[in-house]
């Protein structure tokens, strides 16, 4: 059994999450603070192997209004050096829309400082990111 990776990829970090090796539930990994993308890149490529990664999934920042933006080209233009890189994966999108909203709401409702929530936000929105790929596969 394998595992699938979520990322939430944005300017400064990029949030990361993990599946269960059943690809069933979506456990937070780290948030990751991006340097350029040449080492953005080879520290994703790093976390594939040691982690049985055999797909990966990129949330897609799609606009409320269905449309795609600027943020959706540089995700799918990350996506494809990537998947240069590890052909043998398989790379998805999801719909990533509110995820970020939700989970600022699930860190507020924890009682997590602002402060806080700031470093662990990507990680979550990639957790919920993949969750919801998981139980679409189902």
């Amino acid at each position: 059994m394998n595992r699938v990776m979520a990322l939430d990829f944005g300017d400064a970090r990029i949030g990361i999450a993990m599946s269960d090796i059943m690809k069933i539930i979506a456990n937070g990994y780290e948030t990751y603070k991006r340097v350029n993308e040449e080492k953005d890149l080879q520290y994703l490529v790093g976390l594939v192997k040691p982690n049985l990664v055999d797909e990966i999934v990129f949330g897609l920042p799609i606009n409320m209004d269905g449309t795609e933006g600027e943020r959706v080209t540089k995700t799918r233009d990350f996506a494809d050096k990537l998947q240069q890189l590890l052909p043998q994966t398989k790379i998805h999108f999801q719909d990533e829309r509110l995820t970020t909203v939700t989970g600022e709401r699930m860190l507020i409702e924890a009682g997590v400082r602002r402060e806080k929530r700031k470093g662990v936000i990507d990680k979550i929105a990639a957790t919920i990111i993949l969750q919801q790929f998981l139980d679409c596969k189902r």
